[in-house]
């Protein structure tokens, strides 16, 4: 079984920060060449120092990838970089609560655009530059390409507070489902990593404002801690080589066993 990606390109969004931040080390130090997308401008320049890669193996690309022409340039700038697109990780993910009785509320409708179409348009996209660059390689039985989803623990959970981000997160499970299915018969896999709770940037500034929410996570995480972003990566790494090369369709948890709970009382934030 071969975890290599050396030699790969990889498109990863949010990586500025987090999760996708933390893939993008590993994947850099694994050999991969990677396109690190991210609507923080600032913050995106400030790692890719930290990086240090230089651009045969690195780039950036700053956009807000709700504007659908924002990712048909990301491909066409991870194209003119690297050539070609092997990987992509959509793990962006945006939070936000919800009031579950407010009419004027406008939480789902926001992350089902940030959380959902991002993901699935440039999976729609990515897939087809890979089913294109296999027939100009002459590629007939290879592997074609690998994407990897990121969702939340809470896709799973019933929590009034969370509807949009659950709502969100179930949606993008399914798609991950059903674009594994599409797809199999061009070679591209694509599955999911369901995520419980990892202490990024939006979860610090959630538990700032909720202090009691640590204690009541600890207490209902088995392994009686938050992960942090680096916890996540080598289950990507799987998933984008060659060592999960029968797998598609397929939605891993990373969660500490908080999934073994009874998921009315485990709260999924």
């Amino acid at each position: 079984m071969s975890l290599s990606i050396a030699g790969k390109t990889a498109i990863i969004t949010g990586a500025a920060s987090g999760i996708g931040l933390a893939i993008a080390h590993h994947f850099m130090d694994r050999g991969a060449k990677v396109m690190l997308a991210d609507a923080d401008e600032e913050l995106l320049a400030e790692e890719m120092k930290v990086l240090g890669g230089d651009e045969s193996s690195l780039r950036a690309f700053n956009c807000d990838l709700c504007q659908k022409l924002a990712v048909a340039n990301l491909l066409s700038a991870t194209v003119d970089a690297f050539d070609r697109i092997d990987i992509l990780v959509n793990a962006s993910r945006n939070f936000m609560l919800t009031d579950p009785l407010s009419h004027e509320d406008q939480s789902v409708e926001t992350l089902l655009k940030q959380n959902l179409m991002v993901s699935l348009r440039l999976s729609q996209t990515a897939a087809k530059r890979m089913i294109a660059q296999a027939e100009r390689d002459g590629n007939e039985d290879g592997p074609v390409g690998a994407i990897i989803n990121i969702s939340p623990l809470a896709a799973q959970r019933s929590q009034p507070e969370l509807l949009a981000y659950s709502v969100a997160g179930a949606a993008l499970e399914q798609a991950t489902r059903s674009l594994a299915l599409a797809l199999a018969p061009e070679r591209i896999r694509v599955n999911g990593i369901a995520v419980g709770s990892v202490l990024t940037s939006s979860l610090y500034a959630t538990l700032k404002e909720n202090p009691d929410w640590r204690d009541e996570i600890i207490a209902r995480t088995p392994l009686g801690r938050i992960a942090s972003p680096s916890e996540v990566v080598e289950t990507a790494l799987f998933l984008a080589s060659d060592g999960s090369s029968f797998m598609t369709g397929q939605i891993l948890t990373v969660d500490g066993g908080r999934s073994l709970l009874d998921p009315a009382a485990a709260p999924a934030y």
